[in-house]
């Protein structure tokens, strides 16, 4: 009779440990936030070239924001990476003033079928791993894909998806680089599909950007509260979506849930709109201490 116990104990255990985990951060409890601003904020400058990544590392230092993230297109020849000496100049000169870099990104599309086109994107992905990992990037950020997939099953597109994400995770590790997704409304629409995707994937090294403003399905709020225990970093927006239509971001609501969940780490942010995006900045960033207590 023991032994049929243990062995139906046994056979329980294995059971369960074939279940993969929740791919929740484990980090320490309570909250530390360190503001970041993200370069598409100067999109229209950095593209014309009449704003480099530096001046934008200045407007940080100026305005004591404590990090830069500087997304990989705004890089000369991206998608192709930077020399060493571009990569290693911006880094000095983040450090000198006082600025981290929180992250960078680039421009994937997994949620395609053709096998070739996904390793293409693999291999960019990589090499802009190495760079976050020259620049002391902790993390890079990703995409799921552009769209659903036409004749493909979203859970198809999950299943080949977490492969090529995982083997993203794992050369990132390998840099000491994460690789997180940021859910845009475009293949991956809501909380519940995005912690799928991160569960699938199944590593450490892989988790998500808390994109406020691209969870437009329901309540944006409940989805950001359910996002949170897997973010390794934000995209604080001027505006969230409540079923498809746009509002003003409340911010005191996102601290409040920040408070409820904890999180430690860096929290950048955009803001967006015709004109000079100086101002408009300066606007946002008053309102977000305000708010979050900074």
């Amino acid at each position: 009779m023991y032994r049929r116990n243990f062995l139906t104990a046994t056979a329980s255990l294995a059971a369960a440990s074939a279940i993969p985990l929740q791919a929740k951060v484990t980090r320490e409890t309570g909250v530390k936030l360190k503001l970041g601003l993200n370069a598409y904020s100067f999109d229209k400058q950095l593209k014309a070239g009449t704003m480099t990544l530096a001046d934008a590392v200045h407007f940080c230092a100026q305005h004591g924001v404590d990090a830069l993230d500087p997304t990989g297109y705004y890089f000369p020849g991206y998608p192709n990476v930077p020399t060493d000496d571009y990569i290693h100049g911006l880094k000095r000169t983040a450090f000198v003033n006082g600025v981290g870099i929180s992250g960078t990104g680039v421009r994937n599309d997994f949620a395609v079928a053709d096998p070739a086109a996904r390793k293409s994107d693999i291999q960019m992905v990589k090499n802009w791993i190495v760079v976050a990992s020259k620049l002391g990037a902790p993390v890079i950020r990703v995409f799921s894909g552009v769209a659903r997939p036409a004749g493909h099953s979203f859970e198809e597109a999950c299943k080949w998806m977490a492969d090529d994400f995982r083997e993203c995770a794992d050369f990132g590790k390998e840099h000491g680089v994460v690789v997180a997704v940021q859910q845009h409304n475009d293949f991956l629409k809501t909380a519940d599909e995005t912690i799928r995707m991160i569960d699938a994937v199944g590593s450490d090294w892989f988790g998500a950007i808390l994109d406020i403003g691209s969870l437009r399905q329901g309540d944006p709020y409940a989805e950001i509260e359910k996002m949170v225990p897997y973010a390794v970093s934000w995209q604080i927006k001027q505006e969230v979506g409540r079923n498809n239509k746009v509002e003003a971001t409340d911010l005191t609501k996102i601290k409040a849930i920040i408070d409820r969940s904890g999180y430690r780490g860096y929290v950048p942010f955009e803001a967006l709109g015709a004109g000079d995006p100086g101002p408009k900045i300066i606007d946002f960033l008053g309102k977000i201490r305000t708010a979050f207590q900074l």
